[in-house]
């Protein structure tokens, strides 16, 4: 008898843990959507050539080294001039200091100034420096900002041995995304922004269906890898997201002595 309880309890035991170890079953659970590329279906080639195409043919730009813009490039600054350039108040011609090394220096309490062109999809090249005297900390040392159609800021800042709110310090999308890395050279030196913007999408409604994108390499390292943009950048509040088009490359006056510069801006239109 002892031998048959002893039995039935093993054969308990198995059976618990058989029960144990089976997963649950969900029907419900919804299987992962299955990518499918068309133009790779039908048979498959047996040949090289059968995945080779050469039309149509890549346009040439040229290189873009040491910040130099290739042929296909928009140059909206090359230091000679502020044509081109506006007060975004009033569209005035734009005030700031134009130097002879060949870049342009916030003139303080003057304004942000902005393209008269506008753009939509880009790839940014950009060029800018903090002073080398460094003067307060925090958000008051060489702040400045670039924004995408006008609305989405990619923060400049010196950031060296002054820290800051994370999503507030140089390659931040400000107030919404800290930046990867912290690689801004010393102050006073020339930092560049080599950015791709990807505008938001809208319906015919105004509301917006698809996010915008950063992607942003400061100094030759990635900062932003292809970021949403949440909405605006404002300094107090939620992102907002009114429906828009192309709109100007902006560049902030923070309004307090910052005293930052820029030189060799372009773009190209994606």
């Amino acid at each position: 008898m002892k031998y048959l309880h002893l039995v039935t309890l093993l054969a308990f035991t198995v059976v618990s843990c058989q029960q144990k170890e089976t997963p649950p079953t969900n029907p419900t659970t919804e299987k992962p959507e299955v990518i499918v590329h068309d133009e790779y279906g039908g048979e498959e080639p047996t040949e090289p050539e059968g995945t080779e195409y050469y039309e149509p043919k890549v346009p040439v730009t040229g290189p873009a080294l040491n910040g130099k813009a290739p042929k296909d490039a928009t140059v909206l600054f090359d230091g000679s001039s502020l044509e081109g350039w506006v007060h975004s108040k009033d569209s005035t011609a734009a005030k700031w200091h134009l130097n002879d090394d060949g870049s342009m220096t916030v003139a303080d309490k003057t304004g942000n100034i902005q393209t008269e062109r506008v753009f939509g999809d880009i790839q940014l090249h950009i060029e800018w420096k903090s002073p080398a005297d460094v003067q307060r900390d925090g958000q008051n040392r060489g702040n400045s900002g670039i924004f995408l159609n006008g609305l989405y800021e990619v923060q400049v800042l010196d950031n060296n041995d002054n820290d800051t709110y994370v999503n507030g310090q140089v390659g931040s999308i400000y107030k919404q995304t800290p930046p990867l890395a912290m690689a801004s050279v010393a102050s006073g030196e020339w930092n560049t922004y080599d950015i791709i913007y990807h505008a938001p999408e809208f319906n015919a409604e105004g509301g917006k269906i698809k996010s915008g994108t950063l992607t942003v390499l400061h100094n030759g390292v990635l900062v932003q890898d292809h970021t949403e943009i949440k909405g605006t950048t404002p300094y107090i509040g939620w992102p907002k997201n009114p429906a828009h088009g192309k709109g100007p490359l902006l560049l902030q006056d923070h309004g307090d002595n910052s005293r930052v510069s820029y030189r060799n801006i372009w773009v190209r239109e994606l």
